[in-house]
């Protein structure tokens, strides 16, 4: 008898950690059995995130009715991956989960997700046209639909507009100049600080983060237009570009956030000693309560040859079933086109939504300040498609590190790339696990 790959799967996954994901997998025992009209979504979301989705799920059961979701909401983060393949291979799938576009490529070639029927999503109004070319294109494998974009997040920055404005760094609407370059940036920076009564500038935590350098340097690689292949044996990377991005994250980071966190440079921002913060878009609702400051928003700012910010996804998936039912299916696809109907509430969090008569709506056009970093949707810099990489990820961990010892001044930035190229070599020698 022929042996899968989900099966060779199955009996690594199942072998090396069942006790630790029991919980999870006996959660869902019943899918098989339960009505066509609970189905069954898994997804990391806590916190106001999790607030917010649960509210959209409420909403759509509260117009569909007989519609019913049963939402397990599991811890974000490797794991939550390993779960997610362990119930696919293992024949315990959930109806629907999310899945970050970053870790794609670990899953649909192994044969851990179905596609979409787009006929299907068309009959309730979600088609092609109707979400983030960018995003969606990533959901492709072998001409099929695999997954669908909730949203996209990007690396994007914050601002004091009244102190900026001080500096001369933004026009009459309170809108970010462009820098110019790396050493106009470097020169903004400088007038930043000498303007700012807190004595900060520019702000940027990475210390002991396992995602902000390589949010920070991808942001900064992907303007450059430099070659970065992961898709032989070897890692093909352009290393002078590489060394040459660091080389100016070292200058972004001194003198003043050599050894910052990303905790105190939200705490610097947000008590107004810091008038400027690179961050993720998922930080907008709390400044926006920011008392006194008049917030300003941009995409990740252009520092070399052409637009680009770091982000990720949440994608829609159907994790693998061998047998689905056919009505059950359907309602999973109902559930998902009434969620990103409902995606208004999630720009709430700062996401930009993937489904775009949200993001065209007049009411999406006077959300703020998401509306101003909302271009970054449009030039979005997605991690390299292998199935190492992603949200999570223990190679991203460890490119976050080596790029940690040249920001602190313990390596050069040559020796940071070269222990960045020699990490994704080791994956790159290793097989796909799906």
């Amino acid at each position: 008898m022929a042996v899968s790959r989900r099966n060779l799967l199955r009996g690594a996954l199942f072998g090396s950690a069942a006790a630790a994901t029991a919980p999870a997998l006996s959660a869902c025992t019943s899918i098989a059995t339960a009505s066509t009209r609970t189905i069954q979504y898994w997804n990391p979301f806590t916190g106001g995130d999790g607030g917010l989705m649960k509210e959209m799920v409420s909403e759509v059961e509260r117009r569909v009715p007989g519609l019913r979701t049963t939402t397990t909401v599991l811890d974000w983060g490797a794991s939550y991956y390993t779960k997610l393949a362990m119930a696919s291979a293992g024949g315990r799938a959930p109806d629907v989960a999310i899945m970050h576009v970053s870790r794609f490529a670990g899953y649909a070639p192994g044969g851990l997700l179905d596609p979409w029927d787009m006929d299907t999503l068309a009959e309730f109004g979600v088609t092609a046209q109707t979400l983030n070319p960018k995003t969606y294109r990533r959901g492709r494998y072998k001409g099929g639909q695999y997954a669908l974009p909730l949203d996209t997040h990007p690396f994007v920055v914050f601002y004091d507009k009244e102190v900026m404005d001080k500096a001369g760094l933004v026009d009459s609407d309170g809108k970010l100049l462009p820098f110019g370059g790396p050493d106009g940036y470097l020169e903004a920076a400088k007038k930043l600080r000498s303007v700012n009564k807190g004595g900060l500038g520019p702000v940027y935590g990475h210390v002991n983060d396992n995602a902000q350098n390589w949010r920070m340097f991808w942001s900064l690689f992907k303007q450059t237009g430099a070659e970065f292949d992961l898709s032989g044996k070897k890692a093909v990377i352009d290393r002078d570009a590489a060394v040459k991005v660091i080389t100016f994250m070292q200058q972004l980071t001194a003198p003043q956030c050599r050894t910052m966190d990303p905790a105190t440079s939200v705490g610097s921002f947000a008590g107004r000693k810091a008038p400027f913060i690179f961050t993720g878009e998922w930080d907008s609702a709390a400044f926006s309560q920011i008392k006194g400051m008049e917030l300003g928003a941009a995409p990740f700012p252009q520092i070399y040859d052409k637009p680009a910010s770091w982000a990720d996804s949440h994608m829609f998936v159907l994790p693998h079933q061998d047998n689905p039912d056919a009505e059950r299916r359907r309602t999973t696809h109902r559930l998902v086109a009434e969620l990103f109907k409902q995606s208004f509430t999630w720009a709430k969090a700062g996401h930009i939504p993937g489904y775009l008569p949200v993001v065209e709506s007049q009411k999406y056009q006077r959300l703020e300040p998401q509306i101003d970093y909302a271009p970054a949707a449009k030039s979005p810099a997605l991690d390299p498609p292998a199935w190492f990489m992603g949200a999570g990820a223990d190679v991203q961990v460890q490119l976050c590190q080596a790029m940690q010892t040249a920001l602190v001044g313990a390596n050069s930035a040559a020796v940071a790339v070269d222990k960045m190229i020699t990490s994704l070599n080791f994956y790159l020698g290793k097989p796909n696990p799906a």
